[in-house]
């Protein structure tokens, strides 16, 4: 094999990639044995899965410039090294704190490598047909790879302590530094572009506080104290950014990229695609072992379905890129998606149904970020693919952290809402089934019976809405990105 081989280079940079998208999801089967373990609470729970998404999101503009700025490979390098580091932390982490510290480190090793994947590959694949191939790919890893986490959760903490999750990214981290030093090519950097370090700042700040206070709306006692000064502090943060922005000559952002249609179009498919997958599959999961009683292991397998038709779907969008056109296949994904998400909620409980649901859910969506990246990177200039790059990964980091913000909020919000209704047990048993769980046990049998199965069908009415949800914005997005495409066409046609 040539030594530069472009399909190893892609090997390497799926393999990093892989690592990246399991750890937004391979908590979802171990939160039950962490939460126990850590006594986190159920808003310390949302940090410890959340805190993830929203770092890379904040830094990724950034890591784009730099990789733009001095070479994507020394980007990815360097990104491999922190996330080997923060994963060993995470590893052993004795408090819910110190956890969430930790994947914010772990973050900062994502945002480093995310951009250079995708900009390496768009560098590495010269012919048009091979490159949307291969996004086709990568868009198949990174949407089966979040949607595998639960599985490869289940799996270790069948043998290992929930801090194996996270232990086994360092052997992957180890062979991927090796392979990159010797088969990916360093590529050059483009000295002008810039890093705005107050910026990056800026966005992050923003993102951390508009979820913030997301979450708190969805408390059962909201702090209004909280509430406004949360909002407050992240809004003026992503207005202080977007204005930076308009002001500067060679902003880490360019947005005259979302002019073009079919790149804005990509941007949105991405957002809702990544919110709705990582949003339902959080709930889904922990339904399967708090209502109906699953090991984490079972509970993974149960939803196999989806990563395993995601893996299949995305080459094969790639594939089909050239006939349909990228905004015409994301429409028509983003509609299947939808369907499958609303076939789950109209046959809550039945497997056979919810089998089919997440078949149809996990061959949407993973087909839908293949159309969506191919959208975004191959609408902008070549210079700019970390920038590109950057922005695509945003709005699936972003879209992820809204998922889990907003629809985890609902879920959290109507539960809480239920069982308060039926009244009588307690702050502990309001805030979380987790709490139910842990309060029932101190109870008499037909006490406790009575709380479970209040509890129980107050947490099914709240995956429930949030199926619904995220079913109707699925479609919502759908017939909004058909729209864009064909504004786009007859923009084209008309110049």
């Amino acid at each position: 094999m040539p030594a530069r081989s472009p399909w190893l280079v892609l090997a390497v940079v799926s393999s990093a990639l892989f690592l990246i998208v399991i750890d937004m999801t391979v908590l979802y089967t171990a939160l039950p044995t962490l939460t126990r373990d850590l006594g986190a609470s159920a808003t310390e729970k949302l940090w410890i899965v959340n805190a993830y998404s929203l770092v890379v999101a904040g830094l990724l503009p950034g890591a784009g410039a730099l990789g733009d700025r001095y070479g994507h490979r020394r980007m990815f390098m360097i990104g491999l090294v922190i996330f080997g580091a923060a994963s060993l932390a995470a590893g052993f982490a004795p408090s819910s704190a110190l956890l969430i510290a930790a994947r914010a480190l772990l973050a900062v090793g994502a945002a480093a490598m995310m951009p250079a994947t995708l900009s390496i590959i768009r560098h590495t694949f010269e012919d048009p047909d091979q490159r949307a191939f291969a996004i086709g790919i990568w868009a198949a890893v990174a949407s089966g790879g979040a949607a595998l986490g639960p599985v490869i959760g289940g799996a270790l903490l069948e043998h290992f302590h929930w801090g194996a999750v996270f232990l086994v990214n360092l052997p992957v981290v180890l062979a991927a530094l090796a392979m990159t030093a010797a088969f990916v090519p360093a590529g050059k950097g483009h000295g002008h572009h810039p890093f705005d370090p107050a910026g990056s700042l800026q966005i992050l700040v923003g993102l951390v506080g508009v979820t913030l206070a997301i979450k708190e709306i969805a408390r059962p006692d909201p702090s209004g104290w909280v509430l406004v000064l949360s909002a407050g502090v992240g809004l003026a943060a992503l207005t202080l950014f977007f204005r930076r922005l308009r002001r500067q000559a060679n902003p880490m952002i360019d947005l005259t990229l979302f002019r073009d249609p079919r790149f804005a179009g990509g941007v949105i498919g991405a957002v809702v695609s990544a919110a709705a997958l990582l949003g339902v599959q959080l709930a889904i999961t922990q339904r399967l072992q708090l209502v109906q009683g699953l090991s984490p292991l079972q509970a993974g397998l149960f939803v196999l379905p989806i990563p395993l038709a995601s893996f299949v779907a995305g080459p094969v969008a790639g594939l089909m890129l050239g006939r349909l056109g990228a905004g015409r296949l994301l429409a028509a994904t983003l509609g299947i998606s939808g369907a499958g998400i609303l076939i789950y909620a109209a046959g809550f409980g039945h497997r056979g149904v919810e089998l089919l649901s997440f078949t149809l859910m996990g061959a949407g969506i993973g087909a839908a970020m293949t159309a969506a990246s191919s959208a975004i990177m191959l609408n902008a200039p070549t210079d700019r693919a970390g920038m590109a790059a950057s922005v695509e990964e945003v709005s699936y980091e972003l879209g992820g952290a809204l998922g889990i913000a907003m629809l985890g909020s609902l879920m959290a919000g109507i539960y809480s809402a239920n069982l308060a209704a039926a009244g009588g047990w307690g702050p502990e048993a309001t805030d979380s089934l987790d709490g139910a769980l842990a309060l029932a046990a101190t109870l008499p049998a037909p006490q406790a019976g009575r709380l479970l199965d209040i509890a129980n069908a107050a947490f099914d009415r709240a995956t429930g809405v949030v199926a619904l949800t995220a079913g109707l914005t699925l479609l919502g997005a759908a017939f909004w990105v058909g729209r864009i495409d064909r504004a786009g066409k007859a923009v084209q046609q008309g110049a």
